[in-house]
């Protein structure tokens, strides 16, 4: 039975367990969210510290969006979507398993960086300088990153795979205008995903290159090293406004 769900790529058992493992998600994600409002419920609360503090709101954002928001609309539209347009199974079946395991093998990594000592004390926005390892010098942040490159892989496969079966895998006589309204959000909804996700995936490939190979795609002080005003603009080009 347990094999039979793991090596299975029917639509229906992928989009159940893409509902099921966002809603794990959820309940962690809750329960760091219950542990934050429990020190911010008093003045001078000492339930939990500071950086503690940070590593929850970290991880609670980054849960909330790459690992219950997502996943729980992608497995409900693995589910209906075929069914609402007549079609067998989605048009990449292997690629939509693929999806589902790369997702939960990405927030298990997300969730490993505690083996480190502690998770990242970055906010789930994650903004430069903080992922740089001056700010970070824990193994936590790479695996934050590569957890969530991982799992923007599978995101990016879904949507993919959504785009196909919604174009592709019609049945006769439907044509777009008449799909269901749910399959047009499911459609957009991957459009977006395939506008959004690899950007995101790329600036995760750039954080781990700053961390672990020395790159300075996010270090503001490189960059100002590099490009003052006065090198990069010519005296005369200089707006006024400026000064």
């Amino acid at each position: 039975m347990l094999h039979e769900w793991v090596t299975t790529v029917d639509h229906k058992k992928i989009g159940i367990m893409y509902v099921l493992m966002a809603v794990v998600f959820l309940v962690i994600a809750g329960l760091e969210a219950i542990l934050m409002r429990w020190q911010l419920y008093s003045p001078q609360n000492t339930l939990v510290g500071p950086d503690f503090f940070n590593q929850l709101f970290t991880l609670h954002g980054t849960t909330m969006v790459f690992f219950m928001g997502m996943p729980i609309l992608i497995g409900i539209g693995n589910y209906l979507v075929p069914l609402m347009i007549g079609a067998r199974d989605m048009a990449f079946p292997r690629l939509n398993a693929m999806g589902l395991w790369a997702t939960l093998f990405g927030g298990i990594l997300v969730y490993v960086s505690f083996v480190t000592g502690g998770a990242p004390a970055i906010g789930w926005f994650a903004l430069a300088p903080l992922t740089e390892r001056t700010f970070a010098r824990s193994a936590a942040t790479d695996l934050w990153a590569l957890g969530l490159i991982v799992s923007g892989i599978g995101t990016i496969g879904g949507g993919v795979n959504f785009i196909a079966t919604i174009l592709g895998m019609r049945c006769p006589g439907m044509e777009l205008r008449k799909v269901p309204f749910f399959v047009w959000t499911m459609l957009w909804t991957s459009v977006q995903i395939i506008i959004a996700l690899p950007p995101l995936t790329a600036a995760m490939v750039m954080i781990l290159l700053d961390r672990n190979l020395g790159a300075h795609f996010f270090d503001p002080q490189t960059a100002a090293r590099h490009c003052s005003i006065s090198t990069c603009f010519g005296s005369s080009d200089i707006p006024r406004f400026i000064f």
